[in-house]
């Protein structure tokens, strides 16, 4: 599922965190929002970027979808 699908279901706390933090590893509590509301958590989801041991991150899709979101682009 695309950003634009699931980042309307995410809480307004959420959204707020992952523009003030974009490209940041994601919380556990982040990850598992996400996945609830895009459906999967899995490495091979469109929105994961990197999940390893430093965490696991936004794609460059998504982390460029949010800042031009927040920027009204």
């Amino acid at each position: 599922m695309d950003i634009e699908q699931w980042w309307p279901k995410l809480a307004k706390p959420t959204r707020d965190w992952l523009v003030d933090n974009n490209g940041a590893a994601l919380p556990p509590a982040i990850v598992a929002e996400i996945a609830a509301a895009s459906g999967s958590a899995a490495s091979a989801a469109r929105w994961v970027g990197e999940d390893g041991p430093a965490g696991v991150f936004l794609s460059d899709a998504a982390i460029d979808w949010i800042e031009s979101t927040a920027n009204g682009e």
